[in-house]
């Protein structure tokens, strides 16, 4: 047994995350800047965001036959390129609009494979460390969350005092670091290398290991349900971090370091609401802790920014929206423990992420038109009531009521209501990649 596979990967996904944070800020600011349109912003973040549902669609089989150490690794370096080309065309005065948009298709076509890859070695990690996997998946979110406030913060600052272009070198320096560190320490792991199989590769047996992920989701009423109310608010989300907030911050919060503030707060609160859900949580009803956490987290920061032009009343805002969205992942994650199987892993991971960031490129395209045509406060509360409305399907829909579920009870799964208990429907208690939730969505989506 050895911590240092496990510990590498904590540490490439910290680095990586926090250089996330940097390009969060830093690409909608040096488009608003650049080009002062937010029509335009919402176009780089639409173009970002489109080749993300493509490779999370197409990506969980290939995953497994490339290796996932490869794939983390391979993207990182991809990412690293097509970021870090964004600054240097801009300084020899080559940096078209559509090239800028074209680098960050690139990086988000690749991105998320190489985040799934890692995500799905934690349970092996886990055990090759002598640890639970529960321990393992809470240490990997908060660390992420770490990672994001403090990359939020310098972001700020550093935009302030040395431009975008300066935070946009440093995170293609975190993607390189990151895949070095994936490359190095996880040789040797067998989950990390491609995994083998007598089938020979085909185009037919793809398709149907895809569609096996696919079937999985479908006949589990909570596992799409948690799809599509997350699919929404993803690309709220999506429009929130990528034009509304930079808009805001440069209208009436008074600049990148507010902004970066921002980010920080609701970044700070997660990991202490992950912290206080993993201390406390199990005394309450999931159901009831999520439904309640989604609606902090969702609307009111919308709401607040309309009607605010003061840096205080948001940045409280934002700290309990922060609060709120730290208690959701760990619900999630404890929901893939139970009813996916290890075999269909990076299957069911692809299609849920898929799923869930269907709407991020109309998020943010969306919003930067709103805010075109009619202004930033209108747009806000456009956001902000479609959010309220997303955020009540666990209040409303019973099918929520599969939260509350613990091993050995009974899920109902398919349209024709087959009853399958939850023990069988797993083969061992491994999560996959949970679908993603707000945590101010990056350029490259996923958050890294």
């Amino acid at each position: 047994m050895s911590r240092r596979p496990f510990a590498a990967v904590l540490a490439a996904n910290a680095i990586s995350t926090a250089g996330s944070s940097l390009t969060l800020i830093g690409v909608p600011w040096f488009v608003l800047q650049s080009t002062g349109s937010a029509g335009r912003a919402g176009i780089v973040a639409f173009c970002a965001t489109l080749p993300v549902i493509v490779a999370a669609l197409v990506g969980g089989p290939v995953i497994d036959r490339i290796g996932r150490r490869r794939v983390s690794a391979v993207s990182d370096l991809i990412c690293a390129l097509s970021v870090g080309a964004v600054p240097l065309l801009h300084h020899a005065g080559l940096l078209e609009f559509w090239t800028l948009c074209a680098l960050m298709a690139i990086g988000g076509l690749v991105h998320t494979p190489g985040l799934t890859a890692r995500y799905v070695l934690i349970p092996h990690l886990a055990e090759h460390a002598g640890t639970t996997v529960a321990k393992a998946a809470g240490l990997y979110d908060a660390v992420s969350r770490g990672a994001r406030m403090v990359g939020a913060a310098v972001a700020g600052v550093l935009i302030a005092g040395f431009g975008a272009e300066t935070v946009l070198f440093l995170d293609a320096a975190s993607f390189a670091l990151s895949a070095l560190l994936v490359a190095a320490f996880l040789r040797g792991i067998p989950a990390a290398e491609p995994q083998r199989t007598s089938e020979k590769a085909s185009f037919a047996g793809y398709r149907a290991e895809l569609a096996e992920g696919w079937a999985f989701l479908v006949r589990s009423r909570l596992l799409t349900g948690i799809t599509l109310m997350v699919m929404v608010t993803n690309g709220l989300d999506q429009g929130w971090s990528s034009v509304l907030l930079p808009v805001h911050g440069r209208e009436a919060l008074g600049g990148a370091t507010a902004l970066g503030l921002m980010v920080s707060l609701f970044g700070g609160f997660a990991l202490l609401g992950a912290l206080l859900y993993g201390a406390w949580g199990g005394r309450y009803r999931p159901r009831t802790v999520f439904a309640a956490a989604f609606l902090l987290c969702g609307a009111p920061r919308f709401v607040v920014a309309a009607f605010t032009d003061t840096p205080l009343p948001l940045a409280v805002t934002m700290a309990l929206s922060g609060l709120g969205a730290g208690v959701l992942n760990p619900i999630l994650t404890t929901v893939m423990m139970e009813k996916v199987p290890d075999a269909l892993r990076s299957r069911v991971s692809g299609v849920t992420t898929a799923g869930c960031e269907l709407t991020m490129p109309l998020g943010g395209l969306a919003a930067g038109l709103l805010v075109d045509g009619f202004g930033a406060g209108p747009a806000l509360l456009a956001f902000g009531g479609v959010y309220l409305l997303a955020t009540l399907s666990p209040l409303v829909f019973p099918t929520w009521d599969g939260l509350n579920d613990r091993p050995g009870r009974v899920e109902r799964t398919d349209r024709d209501d087959r009853a399958v208990p939850a023990r069988q429907a797993v083969s061992r208690t491994e999560p996959a990649a949970p679908c993603p939730v707000p945590e101010g969505r990056s350029p490259h989506p996923s958050g890294k």
